[in-house]
């Protein structure tokens, strides 16, 4: 027989049939418990909304914020009339806080790589735009200067920068890319998916990130998009 499992609630809400509990991207570390009802747990992909879970009656949900401190990787929302029920911090907390530091630094370690993992498939699943193995010189700016790199791969929608010092997940930032051809760089507001630090690189890997493009003109869109499908890949 399942065990059941008693949270002190400090609040409860309901929620009609449609509302959102909470948004992917948004701020928040409260945790909840669905005491009736249900709750439709989903990523948007290109503009489409994709369930991964429909969460019911004594499922929890929000703890990834909660235990790694990160903005939610999902949106909930409620499915029917559904009352949730906020657990109560300070009990919760003081239980975590109890657990040894490093257990909970492993914790932490555990949220942000499936973060990642869930960041990184849903950036695959994103991708509709071909891709071709192209080296393209560009240049962008981090945190103390100009960096010039250089592409390993290229779409209309992103593609994967190599440099021995790659951006961190989330960060954004202005590239001018020279195509072949074009009278001007092209200049792209981009934000980092994933990295790829050197000791993390396998063999035959590169080290980098995969960035997706933020903002782009709708001539430098055209004009890359025209590249890509009759440019001749690199051996």
């Amino acid at each position: 027989m399942e065990r059941k499992i008693q949270y002190n609630i400090a609040n409860e809400e309901t929620y009609q049939d449609g509302q959102i509990i909470f948004k992917e991207g948004s701020p928040g570390d409260w945790v909840y418990v669905i005491l009736s009802g249900s709750v439709e747990i989903s990523k948007d992909i290109r503009g489409q909304k994709d369930i991964i879970e429909k969460l019911q009656p004594g499922d929890v949900f929000g703890e990834l914020g909660f235990i790694g401190g990160i903005k939610r990787t999902a949106t909930a929302r409620a499915v029917g009339e559904t009352t949730i029920g906020v657990i109560d911090r300070e009990p919760l907390e003081k239980e975590y806080n109890q657990l040894s530091g490093q257990f909970r630094s492993l914790l932490e370690i555990i949220v942000l790589r499936f973060r990642k993992l869930l960041d990184r498939a849903s950036d695959f699943t994103r991708r509709a735009d071909p891709r071709v193995l192209k080296v393209l010189s560009l240049t962008y700016k981090d945190r103390r200067a100009f960096v010039q790199a250089y592409t390993a791969n290229v779409s209309a929608s992103g593609f994967f920068i190599k440099t021995q010092n790659p951006l961190i997940p989330e960060d954004k930032f202005l590239l001018k890319l020279q195509l072949p051809g074009a009278p001007d760089p092209l200049q792209i507001k981009c934000e980092v998916i994933w990295d790829r630090k050197k000791e993390q690189s396998q063999p035959g890997q590169h080290p980098g990130m995969g960035v997706k493009f933020c903002e782009i003109s709708k001539k430098d869109y055209e004009f890359l998009k025209e590249y890509i499908q009759t440019a001749e890949p690199d051996k």
